[in-house]
């Protein structure tokens, strides 16, 4: 674990999009304000996380969940932000359900397609025995006729 926020700094890149997507058009901000908004930012998630794995302890879990942060957020007096991070967890897990959904989909085409092929190639193996077993008559046909 790092010793000071500062070896937490959030990429320089996300807080610059998270601030051009939160001002309006036209505004500029200056490095100083934005290296301010980055160590408070990575404060700030480091304050939530501390929180969220007292919830975490006290469940006696080791593994944070989207409950704990919610409740920590709670405690943290941030009530307002509480029902909008529901709303993007709900459709988180539903872009989730269907991605995984989309792959169970995607697995059992491929598997009905292999099968399909499986069969496709067994009924040209067949196709093929049966083709050597007439050839083989035939030519026994001929044998004897010539004999």
């Amino acid at each position: 674990m790092a010793e000071r926020p500062e070896d937490l700094n959030l990429p320089n890149a996300v807080i610059t999009r998270i601030i051009k997507e939160a001002l309006p058009d036209g505004v500029n901000i200056s490095k100083e304000a934005r290296s301010a908004i980055s160590r408070a930012a990575s404060v700030f998630v480091l304050y939530a996380t501390s929180c969220a794995n007292n919830f975490a302890m006290k469940g006696k879990r080791k593994t944070l969940n989207a409950s704990d942060v919610l409740s920590a957020m709670e405690e943290m007096e941030f009530q307002r932000f509480v029902t909008p991070l529901k709303e993007a967890l709900e459709a988180y897990r539903r872009e989730q359900k269907g991605k995984k959904e989309a792959s169970e989909q995607k697995k059992k085409d491929k598997d009905k397609k292999t099968d399909a092929e499986e069969q496709d190639k067994s009924r040209d193996e067949d196709n093929d025995e049966d083709e050597e077993r007439l050839e083989e008559e035939e030519q026994n046909e001929e044998e004897e006729v010539d004999n």
